[in-house]
């Protein structure tokens, strides 16, 4: 009976905790050895509630930010201060995070739909179409919102509410409507450096001993009765330092990098 136990998704759990098993094993060294992860903020994922918490993160990579973070998380749990040593923390893993991905990447392959067995909520971006924007598109199919809140009733949910790996992108109002309407406790995540590890999609290393930074914030303080929409978005924008204020104390070099790095993707997660 327990082997066949299933999520609210009707994921099979063992089945969902091998998959997080093996992606993690495989994916350890990329964090802890050839890359190193520099980590803040991991006693605030400890006091957070079983269930309805919503992660807003900035975005560098297709998967490897979403790696990092089951990593980060469980390691967190299972007592590590701000590291991942020891993979052994993976043995019983936190089964109920989830993460928001995009329907036409995640069914983009084979690996990408048994990556996606592991916790992904594939919504329907409305406001792309084949790596190409869409006007007069709203944020999210509202369909999707309902998948979202199931996620977060039963656990953890992980969101980059840029929609988009391109640094300084507008906040989606998607994911403001979410936080208004299901009032989840939200933690900001800020990470850098997985640009300049991993290619696009975040599976193949590009360059080794890169410090990637993983910064964990203090839930943010929002009043979901009389905050607007646009204040929200403004404070998840300030929250994973993607407001446009930002880029007055961003290097040039640093940005320049990063549009050098965008010339070369000829496509969009």
């Amino acid at each position: 009976m327990g082997l066949l136990k299933r999520n609210p998704f009707g994921h099979i759990l063992f089945l969902k905790k091998s998959l997080i098993r093996i992606f993690g094993v495989v994916t350890h060294r990329r964090y802890r050895g050839f890359n190193e992860l520099q980590i803040e903020g991991s006693e605030i994922i400890r006091n957070l509630p079983e269930r309805n918490v919503l992660f807003i993160s900035n975005h560098q990579t297709y998967f490897a930010d979403v790696v990092a973070m089951f990593h980060v998380f469980n390691a967190s749990l299972s007592g590590r201060e701000d590291n991942i040593k020891n993979v052994g923390y993976l043995w019983q893993p936190k089964m109920n995070i989830y993460y928001v991905a995009a329907k036409e990447t995640m069914q983009a392959g084979l690996l990408t739909r048994i990556m996606a067995y592991a916790g992904a909520i594939s919504v329907e971006r409305t406001w792309r179409a084949k790596g190409v924007d869409v006007k007069d598109k709203k944020d999210i199919n509202p369909d999707d919102t309902e998948n979202i809140k199931i996620a977060l009733n039963d656990g953890w949910v992980i969101t980059f509410p840029q929609g988009t790996t391109k640094s300084f992108k507008p906040v989606r109002k998607g994911t403001a409507h979410i936080i208004k309407q299901h009032r989840p406790i939200v933690v900001p995540i800020v990470i850098d450096g997985f640009r300049r590890s991993f290619d696009k999609k975040g599976l193949r290393m590009k360059k080794k001993g890169i410090l990637q930074s993983f910064i964990i914030k203090e839930p943010l303080d929002i009043d979901y009765d009389n905050d607007s929409i646009d204040e929200i978005v403004e404070k998840v924008e300030y929250a994973i330092e993607q407001h446009c204020s930002f880029l007055k104390v961003i290097p040039a070099e640093i940005i320049k990098e990063q549009e050098e790095l965008d010339k070369t993707r000829r496509w969009e997660y």
